[in-house]
């Protein structure tokens, strides 16, 4: 039989190594199988060798193979390739780590349970690896369903990416609870009916969710778009979550109202607006002629039709018309559609129509009436004058030439 090279050179030692190098090698020796915890020094070194290798090359893969990975997928016009190395670029660097551990244990003089138990960790470890990488991938959905953007939302997609993202890691513990030796179906079956206790008490919270859903069914509205829901707020969707969603009201404070309350209400969705709309009622005086009524709704129409800002039939109704004969005005109606629906851009066209308006009725000679009232007295039966009766001669300031039946004959007495 062959004796190993490490035979050789120990029976060389032993024969030709003075005596105190013997001793030395001896109480090295002694030491390095000495250790504590169960290890020895010389296991504990190695497995610390290994773990700093496999962290060195950990560190390599992160600067150098998937680095260059992430750069080679940035230069392609698609955005899946992209997705897909971010999915796999954190888990790949676990992959020298395991690698470690799994070299450590080769390593350790352990016994068969120990040794059991940390095959398992292994095996689970890289398990929960796989399913959370194809978890990171499901983000690729995003980019293959760019084309059917018109018929799902993008919150109908997250909500997809999410569920796909919770059965990945659900089934990823499955996988470990059987390598475990846990039965799984007996488990399900408790969660199933564990599920159904809660649902009793959590009603509210699956009829929010299932509203939800139906909200990016029927997609009544979507992130940005203003919206009204009577008696329940108005404002700007930012975010459709699980239970609720995120409204931006125009003072910006946020409202988070439950889905069932958008989904059961009457909703308003004044984005999707095709046009916004003028009405206004427009009086004049009374002492405005027949002629000058007919210029003031000629003039307005015409510069409603030639402005350009505002739709004309058939896109959209345009009526200028003499409407009502008020209390105290003329009134034409002016009933009138812009063709955008920014509001900065309708205020701005509105004010210039406004402006139009008020040289128009000035330019046709007459006025803006207002709000006036005349009253008429007429007596149909006037009261009797009476004059007051004479005054009796006498002392003081009477009058001497009024005669009085009794003057003389006082002299006379």
């Amino acid at each position: 039989m062959t004796a190993t090279p490490t035979a050789e050179l120990t029976s060389w030692w032993s024969a030709n190594a003075p005596g105190w190098a013997k001793d030395a090698t001896d109480y090295l020796a002694s030491i390095w199988d000495e250790g504590a915890y169960g290890l020895t020094y010389g296991e504990i070194i190695t497995v610390t060798l290994i773990m700093s290798v496999a962290l060195l090359i950990r560190g390599f893969f992160a600067r150098t193979i998937v680095m260059w990975i992430t750069r080679a997928a940035a230069g392609t016009e698609t955005k899946i390739d992209d997705a897909l190395v971010y999915a796999i670029s954190t888990p790949l660097k676990i992959v020298p780590v395991i690698l470690g551990v799994y070299a450590s244990l080769q390593v350790l003089d352990i016994g068969e349970t120990v040794e059991s138990y940390a095959n398992r960790v292994i095996q689970s470890i890289i398990t929960l690896t796989v399913f959370w990488t194809l978890s990171r991938a499901v983000r690729v959905l995003e980019y293959a369903f760019e084309g059917l953007k018109d018929s799902l939302s993008s919150a109908a997609v997250d909500w997809m990416i999410k569920a796909l993202q919770f059965i990945l890691v659900a089934l990823g513990l499955g996988a470990v609870a059987q390598q475990w030796g846990i039965a799984v179906a007996p488990l399900l079956a408790g969660l199933g009916v564990f599920g159904i206790a809660v649902g009793l008490g959590a009603q509210d919270l699956f009829r929010n969710l299932i509203s939800g859903l139906l909200i990016i069914g029927e997609k009544r509205f979507v992130p940005g778009e203003w919206i009204a829901v009577d008696g329940v707020v108005e404002g700007t969707v930012e975010k459709i979550n699980f239970r609720s969603t995120l409204i931006r009201r125009f003072d910006r404070s946020p409202v988070y109202v439950p889905n069932s309350k958008l989904a059961d209400a009457v909703l308003t969705n004044f984005t999707r607006m095709t046009h916004r709309r003028i009405r206004w009622a427009v009086g004049v005086e009374y002492r405005t002629t027949v002629e000058q009524l007919k210029y003031i709704r000629d003039e307005i129409e015409d510069w409603l039709v030639k402005d350009g800002r505002f739709a004309v039939p058939p896109e959209a109704p345009l009526f200028v018309r003499v409407d009502t004969f008020n209390a105290s005005s003329i009134d034409f109606l002016i009933y009138a559609f812009t063709k955008t629906t920014n509001w900065g851009e309708w205020l701005a066209a509105k004010e210039d129509f406004a402006y139009a308006v008020m040289k128009i009725i000035e330019r046709a000679g007459t006025g803006f009436a207002f709000p006036s009232q005349t009253i008429y007295l007429q007596q149909q039966d006037p009261p009797e004058i009476i004059a007051p009766p004479s005054r009796t001669r006498g002392a003081g300031n009477q009058d001497l030439d009024q005669p009085t039946g009794f003057g003389e004959s006082s002299e006379a007495g």
